[in-house]
């Protein structure tokens, strides 16, 4: 059984700044790096760290092999990402004392996946796989609806948060990944309950939640998993490293429960290192945390 990420690969432009800008204000950078991101990417590779088979369907431009490479040196199956025209996506960055970020992407490569390349993935994969997208990339919709079809289990992150993105998804969507405000922007434009079978449901510093269909408006009788207490360096891509371990552990066969409190140590080790996908722990560092906070 594997998880198949159609997703994006960025690569990440992270400024250091004394504070996140304010409209009309210039900043002096304290420092500037480079590194792999990409929501689809991170979570690809926090799903293979933390001990699942992953398959990555993407796309990259010219000249970019090194974001390939990487994909494949954390263990990830990168025999569908596509080399085309468009340049690869990549990401502004800017991340501020507290650890606290901002972030400009485009999407390039990203939103000119092949067709070709997301069927000869879909040919390969079996029932009971996990099919996981983001709102980072073209096709979303249809590729989750042939995945869902041919009986993969399909997860979809609705971030970068876009209702009407969103909203075409959820028919085609077994889990859904949301934050607290995203969760409550879609209940109320439906009107109601997400109608989806299972929304995990993060909150940042406050932990996540597990809600099983059918859930009531107040989230009574959810599943919550604390934080973890750390000192954050840079959040960005903690989002991603969370849903990568929960669906790895869900993947292995974990309870809601254990996966999600394997999810936070990862989140939480990420936080206290600097970039994305570079910040994503082994999982024995995860197996290391759980037992000194045991």
């Amino acid at each position: 059984m594997t998880i198949h990420v159609l997703g994006s690969v960025n690569i990440d432009y992270v400024y250091r700044v004394p504070n996140l800008p304010q409209p009309g204000e210039t900043l002096a950078g304290l420092s500037r790096a480079v590194h792999l991101g990409g929501k689809g990417a991170n979570q690809a590779i926090a799903a293979a760290r933390a001990g699942a088979p992953v398959r990555f369907i993407g796309a990259i431009g010219p000249g970019d092999d090194w974001t390939r490479d990487r994909l494949a040196a954390a263990g990830v199956d990168v025999s569908c990402v596509a080399e085309v025209e468009e340049a690869t996506g990549h990401a502004i960055i800017y991340v501020d004392a507290a650890g606290e970020n901002c972030i400009v992407i485009h999407g390039g490569a990203n939103r000119a996946i092949p067709e070709a390349v997301v069927e000869a993935a879909l040919a390969q994969a079996q029932a009971g796989d996990w099919w996981l997208t983001q709102n980072e990339t073209s096709g979303v919709t249809e590729a989750a609806a042939r995945a869902q079809s041919r009986g993969l289990r399909t997860v979809h992150v609705a971030a970068p948060f876009v209702p009407e993105d969103a909203l075409p998804v959820l028919p085609h969507t077994d889990l859904l990944a949301v934050n607290e405000g995203e969760a409550a922007a879609l209940a109320s434009r439906l009107g109601g309950a997400v109608p989806v079978d299972v929304m995990l449901v993060t909150r940042g510093a406050a932990g996540a939640a597990w809600r099983e269909r059918p859930t009531v408006p107040d989230g009574a009788g959810e599943l919550s998993v604390p934080a973890f207490a750390v000192t954050a360096v840079d959040t960005t891509g903690a989002g991603d490293c969370f849903l990568g371990y929960a669906l790895a552990g869900l993947h292995a066969g974990l309870t809601p429960e254990v996966a999600l409190r394997r999810a936070a140590a990862a989140a939480a080790l990420s936080v206290t290192r600097e970039g994305a996908a570079d910040a994503i722990p082994e999982a024995a560092e995860v197996d290391a945390f759980l037992a000194e906070r045991s």
